[in-house]
């Protein structure tokens, strides 16, 4: 971990002394800029409105941080979901752990984005020509790991190899779900070998014969903790990233109301049915057969 500065020893008409053991000289020592490498950062938004609109900035860092969160959030499901596979659920749900605090961040961050005006925005909204948040690879690619596959998405992303190779991948690799129902098999549980079977690269769609499954785990937690505590971080996580839809969706009518997406898209109606999405239906059925 950086500091940002050294604890000084003392005040002294507002000015904090800095200790002699802290480093100044990095003409030959790695800093915290060259670490983070924030040249190549920090140069990184480029605001193309002419005059440069105030407030393209905003937007730009909204979705720059987006992305960079998106790219930890991928990072810490591929691990995740490989740390299933090999039947280390403890250290998978450390990683699911941090991924829900990653997601209130970026749920969080839409009340930044939202201080932008619909004045505002439209004084430079033309610059991004087709350019649309639909077009991001990695938030593609998470969806994906949850098992909310479209093939259909690729197409969008043939201009890129790189992001078109990316999502290839994880739509032929099993999602989390998937990796999560097979560790489940292999501790006894009585898991359909139909749905162990599936085709991983179509979207997960509801199975009821999971339900009974489930509700077995759910009516004594005691006995089966660990798939107990599994399925509700898996509805944490999904519970979450219907906020961070719902809040987006509540952005962009607060900033262009009902005009159609930069993307081709109707824009807001679109959003609206994202919510009807799903990743891990069973889990929220399930409740339904609790007694109580």
């Amino acid at each position: 971990m950086t500091e940002h500065e050294g604890v000084g020893d003392g005040v002294e008409a507002n000015t904090r002394t800095i200790e002699s053991s802290v480093v100044t000289d990095f003409s030959d020592r790695m800093s915290y800029g060259g670490y983070l490498d924030l040249p190549t950062l920090l140069s990184a938004q480029r605001p193309i409105s002419q005059p440069e609109h105030h407030d393209e900035l905003l937007f730009i860092v909204q979705h720059q941080t987006t992305e960079l969160w998106l790219k930890l959030v991928l990072h810490e499901l591929e691990t995740a979901r490989d740390l299933l596979r090999d039947d280390e659920l403890a250290r998978a749900l450390k990683c699911i752990a941090r991924v829900k605090h990653i997601q209130k961040t970026l749920t969080e961050q839409w009340s930044v984005l939202a201080t932008l005006t619909p004045s505002e925005y439209a004084q430079f909204r033309g610059v991004l020509g087709n350019a649309s948040g639909f077009q991001s690879y990695q938030y593609r690619a998470v969806e994906f790991v949850l098992g909310n596959k479209n093939a259909r998405m690729l197409s969008v992303f043939e201009s890129d190899p790189a992001a078109h190779a990316l999502l290839t991948r994880e739509l032929e690799t099993p999602s989390l779900y998937d990796e999560f129902l097979r560790l489940l098999a292999r501790a006894g549980y009585p898991i359909p070998q139909p749905v162990l079977d599936r085709d991983v690269t179509q979207a997960w769609t509801f199975r009821p014969e999971l339900v009974p499954v489930f509700a077995a785990i759910y009516s004594d937690t005691d006995a089966h903790w660990a798939a107990y505590e599994t399925c509700e971080e898996l509805v944490d996580l999904e519970d979450n990233f219907q906020l961070w839809r719902f809040r987006h969706l509540k952005t962009v009518e607060r900033i262009i109301g009902s005009k159609p997406g930069t993307g081709g898209s109707s824009g807001a109606p679109f959003l609206k049915r994202a919510l009807e999405l799903t990743f891990f239906p069973e889990l929220y059925a399930v409740r339904t057969e609790i007694p109580g």
